[in-house]
């Protein structure tokens, strides 16, 4: 007789079970079936109280773990369920063939059985179509707030527009293009690929994004006669990592696991072994892809295919246009679940983190303005799409905004931004190092790019986090002056204006042109909070 495995995860913190066992689970097996629970980060072992069945049709089981979770298993057919091992459970029919047998396993709200009687009732409902009701009373309490139950059988997920534009959203005043074009002059005379020494994937994508944001400023404003200079840059800083000739470093693929290795990604000590943040590293290259392509569409064909691996490393969605789709596996850092991305797996046991929000929301817009300059509508409309969950989801869970109840009222207070954001934790200090409110601003902004109209569209909470902020502290160096600068600039262009003037160096991704262009693209005083 054979014995089909199937493996959920469940953890103490979570109340929900991952997207295979949210969805309900049609087999067709032989009449014995095998289910193993793994308990993840819990120093405890899993006990089943199963006893006699609820029901005497066999359809419905108690599940205790030592936890204390509570748990109900609902069959669509009668079964048999024994635990012979300490995180198994085996469950046969009465058939002797293969048969249709639906299985659902549920939390009870608090592990008690006051609220049963709504799961009883629901647990043989799935959406299809009609309306939908709140049950107000029936809660999981997690580290997210409150999910609330909600009855219904047809579900619309729309996720709000973000313009996928090269330049500016309002345009840039005229008054002002003579004070760029000559920063603009000095920050492309200093461009030298030769003088780039760092070998890290994420400064070299850093330095690619930064000459591909000066060609599109000069575009915007008419001063093409320096983009040749920023595409001989672009030449030299991107072919060698698509060719494979870059030195100590490289984008080689990983057959056994589906993904682009990058052999080092910074000298902070990105996971490298865990293959995490994908979308932050390669991102900043499909811009300076994208932008290359669109000053050279030549270029850009010849080098489409590699492009196209880079982007589809995290970002697959198994679309029919891109050959390479089986060689990646499906949205890498993307979780359709929370509608947001992982930057990988937190090194102290606390699951999947994320910490630079902004970066995850440009490498969605990014890959989308790459999907603008190959005519790719479907790309587009995908990235654009995630772009806008994310932003979605960096709003709620990372920008702290008094009056939300979301985190406790101690947090709230001390913190507008969240900084390190992990499955089961939130901390105050960005990638486990940075306490200082100014970086965490930072972290939260770069890199500065149209895109960031979207992100910080609530102008009283950019006023709050503005202010929020204390006078820089000792050792917060201009460069990340910049970023925070740029936010008071939403609200009070002038006063923001003369703060950049003053700055004496930029951060990596970053220049003064890029700063100017985004102060003067807008008005003294911001007249709409979206």
């Amino acid at each position: 007789m054979a014995t089909i495995l199937s493996t959920f995860t469940l953890t103490s913190s979570n109340p929900q079970l991952p997207q295979q066992a949210l969805n309900p689970t049609m087999l067709y097996l032989p009449s014995l079936i095998s289910v193993s629970l793994l308990i993840f980060h819990l120093p405890i072992s899993v006990s089943f109280l199963l006893g006699k069945p609820l029901y005497s049709s066999l359809t419905r089981y108690a599940l205790k773990l030592e936890n204390g979770q509570a748990w109900r298993l609902y069959s669509s057919l009668p079964i048999k369920v024994n635990n012979s091992y300490e995180t198994t459970i085996t469950f046969c029919t009465s058939h002797d063939h293969g048969v249709p047998l639906l299985v659902r396993i549920a939390l009870l709200p608090d592990s008690s059985s006051e609220l049963e009687y709504v799961l009883d009732r629901y647990s043989p409902c799935y959406p299809d179509k009609g309306n939908v009701t709140v049950l107000e009373d029936f809660k999981y309490r997690s580290i997210d707030g409150d999910l609330v139950g909600v009855v219904g059988d047809s579900w619309l997920l729309k996720a709000d527009h973000v313009p996928v534009t090269w330049h500016s959203t309002r345009g840039v005043k005229e008054e002002s293009f003579d004070e760029i074009k000559s920063a603009l002059l000095k920050d492309v005379a200093g461009l030298c690929s030769s003088e780039i020494t760092t070998i890290s994937a994420y400064y070299h994508g850093k330095f690619i994004a930064r000459a591909a944001r000066l060609a599109l400023i000069a575009e915007e404003i008419g001063f093409l006669e320096v983009i040749p200079a920023v595409k001989k840059f672009l030449y030299e800083t991107i072919q060698p990592w698509l060719d494979g000739t870059f030195d100590d470093n490289g984008f080689p693929y990983d057959a056994k696991w589906g993904r682009i290795v990058i052999k080092r990604f910074s000298c902070q000590g990105f996971d490298s072994e865990a293959y995490g943040c994908h979308h932050y590293h390669l991102g900043y290259f499909l811009y300076g892809i994208a932008v290359l392509a669109k000053i050279d569409p030549s270029w850009g064909l010849k080098y489409k295919p590699h492009a196209y691996s880079l982007m589809t490393d995290f970002m697959n969605l198994g679309a029919e246009y891109h050959l390479n789709l089986k060689n990646y596996t499906r949205l890498r850092c993307f979780d359709l679940y929370t509608l947001h991305s992982w930057g990988g797996q937190s090194p102290r046991g606390q699951g999947r983190e994320q910490d630079s929000t902004s970066e995850a929301v440009n490498a969605y817009y990014l890959a989308a303005l790459m999907g603008v300059v190959y005519g790719d509508n479907n790309l587009c409309a995908i990235g654009s799409t995630l772009a806008s969950l994310e932003i979605h989801a960096t709003k709620m869970w990372c920008h702290v905004k008094e009056g939300d109840n979301l985190y406790e009222e101690e947090f709230a207070k001390e913190n507008k931004l969240v900084g390190y954001f992990s499955a089961n934790m939130r901390m105050r200090k960005m990638r486990y190092c940075y306490s200082e409110k100014d970086l965490k601003v930072s972290f939260h902004v770069l890199p500065l790019l149209p895109i960031s109209e979207c992100l910080f569209s609530n102008l009283d909470f950019v006023k709050e986090l503005v202010e929020w902020k204390p006078q820089f502290g000792y050792g917060i160096g201009d460069g990340w002056k910049g970023f925070v600068h740029a936010l008071e600039g939403i609200y009070d262009n002038q006063i923001a204006l003369k703060k950049i003037r003053s700055l004496k160096c930029f951060d990596c991704g970053n220049s003064l042109s890029n700063l100017l262009w985004w102060i003067h693209s807008r008005d003294s005083e911001e007249n709409c909070n979206l």
